[in-house]
């Protein structure tokens, strides 16, 4: 008996549900590890003078941590993705990129660093294992965790201070991945939890329209891929404008 063919789990899903380097890469989340380094580097950017070498490292341990750990413990937690991927694979995924983030950050910051460090690693862990309960997995969770905290971490790490302009920007962030929240969980629905969608539009003149679950997930899915190398287009700019 053969398997089902492996159903795209999202617009970015390249896997095959075997475990290859397919579901490793789709379980990256392309479009979304790029929304969230951006706004470390925005944060980096809005901070004052900008120290490339302090960025890049910034931006290496947010990689690690976000992901590759933060994804592979999503997976872990529900296999959302569908991917192939061995637990104990996912778990030593995890374990080895959040281990070697907190590590980085510890030596590189020390004392100074030491609390966003802890924080880091506790919503890594706690957003996507939904531990106590899940409190920080809902839409004000994923929007502090994923936008605001990356921005101040971002700019934090380029001189230990921040400014006034990096909470408006972390403010921005947070906005802005509330809006993420809303599009990616309305698609996340259609694409992994309706079976059949219909829509009946009727238009003033009398004439209708069907929609099916393509037609209702291709707008949302759009906007979110757009947004996300728009947010990686202005942080490029912003840290070229330093």
């Amino acid at each position: 008996m053969t398997a089902p063919p492996h159903r795209a789990a999202a617009f970015y899903d390249a896997g095959t549900g075997t475990g290859g380097v397919r579901d490793w890469i789709t379980l990256l989340h392309p479009p979304y590890t790029v929304w969230h380094l951006s706004y470390v580097a925005i944060g980096a950017a809005v901070a004052g003078h900008l120290v490339l070498w302090r960025l890049g490292g910034t931006l290496l341990a947010f990689f690690l941590a976000v992901g590759i750990g933060a994804h592979a413990l999503d997976e872990l937690h529900g296999r959302p993705l569908n991917t192939g991927i061995s637990s104990r694979g996912l778990v030593a995924a995890a374990v080895l990129s959040i281990g070697a983030a907190m590590v980085a950050g510890l030596v590189y910051g020390g004392l100074r660093l030491l609390p966003f460090v802890a924080v880091g690693g506790l919503f890594a862990v706690g957003y996507n294992l939904e531990i106590l309960g899940g409190v920080l997995h809902n839409d004000l969770g994923f929007a502090l965790t994923w936008g605001a905290f990356p921005v101040l971490v971002g700019a934090y790490a380029q001189h230990w201070t921040l400014p006034a302009p990096v909470f408006v920007a972390a403010v921005a962030a947070l906005l802005i991945s509330l809006g993420q929240r809303s599009l990616s969980t309305a698609a996340r629905t259609l694409r992994r939890k309706a079976a059949r969608v219909s829509v009946t539009i009727t238009w003033k003149d009398g004439s209708q329209r069907q929609l099916g679950r393509a037609d209702l997930l291709a707008p949302l899915e759009r906007a979110l891929r757009v947004f996300a190398w728009a947010l990686g287009a202005l942080a490029v700019a912003l840290v070229l404008a330093r």
